[in-house]
């Protein structure tokens, strides 16, 4: 299984962007799939994730409201939009999927078994 992530840049504050995350390999369909981010000179940390079977979506505190995780079965195509974007989430962004992920660990990057490589993105203030 391939996850290849793409979509970051450079916005301000305030502005909005897509990620995209196309996985080859599998059938999305039976994958619970997550981004997580990087911030500069921090760890990885969990920002969103869609359970397989689509009904049950978590989001990290900070971005909940902001930012939207979502998928396209017939692509095998991972999305977050991210509106209203801020400085904090300056980060390098990555997806993940996983066949078997539970719920007490969904926010664990060790729950997931199939990374794409990161796709920066820059918001500046």
């Amino acid at each position: 299984v391939q996850l290849q992530a793409s979509g970051g840049g450079l916005v301000q504050a305030g502005g909005s962007l897509t990620l995209s995350c196309e996985v080859s390999g599998r059938t999305l369909s039976g994958y619970t799939v997550a981004w997580f981010h990087q911030p500069p000179g921090k760890e990885r940390s969990f920002v969103a994730s869609l359970f397989r079977g689509g009904s049950n979506i978590y989001y990290s505190d900070p971005v909940k409201g902001r930012f939207t995780i979502s998928k396209e079965n017939a692509k095998n195509t991972v999305y977050l939009r991210m509106n209203n974007l801020e400085p904090e989430d300056t980060a390098v962004y990555y997806c993940a999927g996983s066949a078997r992920v539970i719920l007490s660990s969904h926010r664990s990057h060790s729950a997931y078994t199939y990374w794409g490589q990161g796709t920066l993105v820059t918001v500046s203030s």
